[in-house]
């Protein structure tokens, strides 16, 4: 498999690691505190999206510099990889967000 599909895969199962886990040792935390879990859940799900793509792509400032360099390079094939790399992750940790609702059995709001 080539690094392009290995990493596009990595960047998949990252991001929606994050967001699973995260919601579930999270909502684990919130039984114990007293808070309702399944709602926390899903709020830990929402929030953690962001950072589950930040974490996918090693904190982004690799990203950032990959697609400057393509930009200001004229370089359109590092510019439509990294967007690859982003959506790959985007979607990763989208799909987190809906198993986790689908676990706790209500709508996404």
């Amino acid at each position: 498999m080539t690094t392009f599909f290995s990493t596009l895969i990595l960047n998949f199962f990252i991001a929606l690691g994050v967001v699973i886990g995260g919601s579930l040792i999270g909502s684990l935390g919130a039984g114990i505190g007293g808070k309702p879990p399944l709602q926390t859940m899903m709020n830990i799900a929402e929030r953690l999206k962001i950072w589950a793509l930040v974490a996918a792509l090693g904190g982004t400032f690799t990203t950032i510099k990959e697609l400057e360099m393509g930009f200001l390079g004229g370089q359109l094939h590092t510019v439509i990889k990294q967007l690859i790399f982003i959506f790959a992750a985007f979607l990763g940790a989208h799909i987190g967000v809906i198993i986790i609702t689908l676990l706790i059995g209500g709508q996404n709001s």
